[in-house]
């Protein structure tokens, strides 16, 4: 199968792409805005690479400019450092809507997408996929936009979509301001104590390699379609206990310096993913498995 993956270089992407390349029967082929930061990664060699910039575009059909490929995975995001900047809405929103317009048109049957937990809005306890999304940042509003412009495409195309709703996560490649990175960096340079929030926040975190065979999961998958999915644990933890738990594992003590950071003003205090259409497709996976 010749899978297109977007945000090639990124932290999800550069993972996703490692792990299709698992399977033998996968062609596939990687885009993103540099090629030079992609000829950095080990697996450049073993894919088609495609330089392509969402805000230039081609002016081509994109579907036939990608080699028609059978199924896209579409991870890319521009301006995540700042979920509250206007061109998620001006400028990102409409680009990645032509981009799988485009696609679709010209003849791509199968979508998996990347949305975000933060679609829900600010609502805490146990978040399910039923739930109405009432995203408050405009990079929630962005991406719930795309999902609407998804289903609304479907009028018109015949193809299948998978919306993934991705929770936290932590590992290889993670952002240099991210918690995890901070804590790891602060672990390597033997510091004395370690900045953060009050830590009481309830979170939903999974490593990276867990979101990856997920997504993994998820896209190759016929049981659960045209629909979102979370990609979570479904098990709160506080922030607290996420840092504390990391470091027993690696046997390393810092004073944690704790409300050092206020918390955030775009997160509900206590929320977590439902995990149990992920786990129903987990359970069919495992069947036809045996």
């Amino acid at each position: 199968m010749k899978v297109l993956v977007t945000g090639a270089t990124g932290f999800i992407g550069s993972h996703l792409i490692r792990e299709l390349l698992k399977s033998k029967t996968n062609q596939i082929v990687a885009t993103s805005r540099s090629i030079d930061k992609a000829k950095k990664s080990d697996w450049f060699s073993k894919v088609e690479y495609i330089e392509y910039d969402f805000n230039e575009g081609t002016g081509e059909n994109l579907y036939d400019f990608f080699g028609k490929p059978d199924q896209l995975i579409h991870l890319a995001w521009e301006d995540l450092s700042d979920y509250s900047s206007p061109s998620h809405i001006d400028v990102i929103l409409p680009n990645h809507c032509e981009f799988i317009e485009s696609m679709v048109v010209g003849g791509l049957k199968d979508v998996v997408v990347t949305g975000t937990c933060f679609e829900y809005g600010m609502i805490e306890g146990c978040l399910s996929e039923d739930i109405d999304t009432k995203p408050e940042n405009l990079y929630a509003v962005a991406k719930d936009s795309l999902r609407k412009f998804i289903v609304n495409l479907q009028k018109k195309n015949i193809f299948v979509y998978k919306w993934i709703r991705l929770f936290y996560m932590y590992g290889e490649g993670q952002s240099k301001t991210s918690l995890m990175y901070l804590l790891d960096r602060a672990i390597q340079t033997k510091e004395k104590e370690f900045n953060m929030s009050g830590g009481d926040q309830l979170r939903d975190f999974l490593p990276i390699d867990k979101v990856i065979q997920n997504i993994d999961l998820i896209a190759n998958q016929d049981i659960l379609i045209n629909q979102s999915i979370n990609c979570c644990s479904g098990e709160p933890i506080s922030v607290k206990n996420l840092v504390t738990d990391y470091l027993k594992e690696r046997r390393y003590q810092i004073k944690l310096n704790l409300g050092f950071y206020s918390y955030p003003d775009y997160e509900a205090m206590a929320f977590w993913g439902d995990n149990s259409k992920l786990n129903q497709i987990k359970n069919n996976s495992s069947r036809m498995a045996t």
